[in-house]
C-alpha cells in the first residue's frame, strides 16, 4: 500500500470514529497520526517529512516550517522505536563520566549535551563513581539500550574492563579528558607541560620547596600531571622530594587531609600546586584551618579554573582547560567515527590557558611577587616586595 493511501485511510477511519461518537483523547489521536498525514497536510512528500524529522537532508526553510506546522497541528509524535529498527540508529549517545559534581565535569557534560541536541541526538548520562565494576555495568547498559556511540572519561582500570568491552563490541567510542588508550579516538588537554609551567612560574618567584596535591592514582591525567611536576622541578634545578607529593585522590576531603599531613612535616613547602579544582577547595580549607594566609604564607596555584575564581580572595591563579572546545571536539570525533567506522583513530591534545591572578603571590598584571600592602609616608597604600621565605 502506498503511503498516501495509508494517510487517506487513517483520515477516513477517524471520520467514521467521530461519526460513531467514539471519544478519542489527544494522546490516542497523536498515536493514530502517521507521517503520511503530515505529508498530506503540508503538501509535501513523505520523504521530505522524514528528512525534516531526522535531519538527514537539508530542506528549504519555508518547506521545513510547513512540515513543522503540520506536525504541531496534527499532534504527530515520531515513532522512535520503529525508526531505530528501520535505520539501525536511535539518535542517542551514551556518556559515562564520574565526578559529575566536579564543576569541570559539569561544564563538560553541559557542552556535550548542548552540541548533541543541536545535531538532533539525545544524551544518556550515567556516572560510574570511579568504580571499575560499576563502569563496566554502565557501559554495558548503555550499549544494550542501542546507543549509536559512546563518550567516556575512563577510570583507573577502564582498559582492563569497560574499554575492553567497547573494543570487543566495536561500538563507536571517544575517550574524553582522560586519554587512556589510543585504540580509540580521544580528546583531552595537555597535562605535562602546563603543570611544568606552573612549577616554573613558582620557581621564578623564588620558591625552592614546591609541593603538589595529585589526583586519583591510576588516572591518565594524574600520571601526566605528576610527570609535569617532576619535569618542572628538574627544569628549575630543584630536587624531587617525595614528602612534598601527596595524593588528594581527586576529592576535596582527601585533599584537605593531604595538606594537613604535608604541613605536619618538618619542612613544609612555601608553594603548593593542586591538580584539580575539586581538590583546590579542600586544600584551601586546610590552609585556612592551619592558620596560613594565601599568598603571604604559602603561594597557591591549581589545575582547572573555576567560573568564580575571580571571586576568591586572593583571586586564584590557575591553568584553565578548554572545556567548550573539548566537548565540541569529542562530539565531532564521535559522529565522524559513526559515519566512517574504519577511519584511523585520532588523539587530539588541547592547550590549557594560564590564568595569572593573585594567589601565586604575583601582581597579575606585572608578575611581581607582593607582600601584604604597606602604607607609604604619603599615606598611600601600595604593594611592597619581600623575599620568599627559605624552607
Amino acid at each position: 500500500m502506498k503511503p498516501a493511501s495509508a494517510g487517506r485511510l487513517s483520515k477516513r477511519l477517524r471520520k467514521r470514529l467521530i461519526h460513531a461518537r467514539i471519544e478519542i483523547d489527544q494522546e490516542e489521536w497523536a498515536q493514530m497520526t502517521t507521517m503520511a498525514d503530515v505529508a498530506l497536510r503540508a503538501k509535501v512528500s513523505v520523504s521530505t517529512v522524514s528528512h525534516v524529522i531526522n535531519g538527514t537532508r537539508k530542506v528549504a526553510d519555508a518547506t521545513r516550517a510547513d512540515v513543522l506546522g503540520a506536525i504541531q497541528e496534527l499532534g504527530y509524535t515520531p515513532n522512535t522505536i520503529a525508526r531505530s529498527l528501520a535505520t539501525a540508529s536511535t539518535r542517542s549517545i551514551g556518556l559515562a563520566i564520574s565526578a559529575i559534581s566536579n564543576p569541570y565535569f559539569t561544564n563538560l557534560v553541559h557542552v556535550i549535551e548542548a552540541k548533541l541536541s543541536e545535531l538532533g541526538y539525545m544524551l544518556l548520562l550515567a556516572e560510574p563513581h570511579e568504580d571499575a565494576g560499576r563502569e563496566l555495568q554502565v557501559v554495558r547498559g548503555l550499549h544494550e539500550r542501542r546507543v549509536d556511540g559512546m563518550l567516556i572519561a575512563p577510570g583507573a582500570e577502564s582498559r582492563q574492563h569497560a574499554l575492553r568491552y567497547l573494543a570487543e563490541h566495536d561500538l563507536p567510542t571517544v575517550l574524553v579528558d582522560r586519554l587512556a588508550w589510543d585504540h580509540f579516538d580521544q580528546v583531552g588537554s595537555e597535562n605535562e607541560k602546563p603543570t611544568a609551567d606552573l612549577v616554573n612560574h613558582l620557581a621564578k618567584l623564588g620558591h625552592r620547596r614546591i609541593g603538589m596535591i595529585s589526583g586519583l592514582h591510576g588516572l591518565s591525567t594524574t600520571d601526566e600531571r605528576i610527570a609535569g611536576y617532576r619535569l618542572g622541578l628538574a627544569n628549575a634545578g630543584l630536587p624531587f622530594e617525595p614528602e612534598l607529593l601527596e595524593s588528594g585522590a581527586s576529592e576535596g576531603d582527601t585533599a584537605h587531609a593531604a595538606v594537613i599531613h604535608m604541613w605536619a612535616g618538618k619542612r613544609p613547602p612555601s608553594a603548593l600546586i593542586v591538580a584539580n579544582n575539586q581538590m583546590t577547595i579542600g586544600a584551601m580549607r586546610a590552609l585556612r584551618d592551619l592558620g596560613l594566609a594565601v599568598p603571604s604564607d604559602v603561594a597557591l596555584v591549581a589545575f582547572d579554573d573555576f567560573e568564580w575564581s575571580d571571586l576568591f580572595h586572593p583571586r586564584l591563579t590557575t591553568m584553565a582547560q578548554p572545556v567548550s572546545l573539548m566537548g565540541a571536539e569529542a562530539v565531532r570525533l564521535l559522529l565522524a567515527r559513526i559515519e566512517t567506522p574504519d577511519r584511523p583513530p585520532r588523539t587530539i591534545r588541547l592547550s590549557p590557558t594560564f590564568m595569572h591572578r593573585d594567589s601565586c603571590g604575583c601582581n597579575s598584571q606585572h608578575g611581581q611577587r607582593l607582600n601584604p600592602t604597606a602604607t607609604s609616608g604619603a599615606g598611600r597604600t601600595e604593594p611592597t616586595r619581600r623575599p620568599v621565605p627559605r624552607r
